[in-house]
């Protein structure tokens, strides 16, 4: 019987997942949550999603592209975003389900 070794540093990131951006973006723009990080965690796609919003500039908008694991956004990133931008100007609206099975909301900062 052969024995197999697990090496854990290709499944796992053990907490140093890559930001879904770096940068403030003055342009409307699309945020990849779709990668397999965000499959299994759904409060790092909700944050990377926030995280997204908060990087772009006024005026502008940004596409979130959710994993389809997670299934419609509404269940999950709707009151994310409401609880973390309330009044502040950002609204939010679905546009479509990608071919891949994600979705796709995209969200204007006034």
């Amino acid at each position: 019987m052969a024995s197999h070794s697990h090496d854990h540093g290709d499944d796992h990131a053990h907490g140093e997942t890559e930001p879904v951006t770096d940068r403030n973006h003055d342009n409307s723009w699309s945020a990849n949550l779709e990668k397999p990080q965000y499959e299994d965690d759904l409060s790092l796609l909700k944050r990377h999603g926030i995280e997204a919003v908060e990087h772009t500039t006024s005026g502008h908008h940004v596409n979130l592209v959710t994993h389809k694991a997670h299934g419609h956004p509404e269940g999950f990133l709707y009151d994310a975003l409401d609880e973390r931008f309330g009044d502040e100007g950002v609204e939010w609206e679905y546009i479509e389900q990608c071919g891949c099975g994600g979705h796709v909301v995209r969200v204007h900062v006034n």
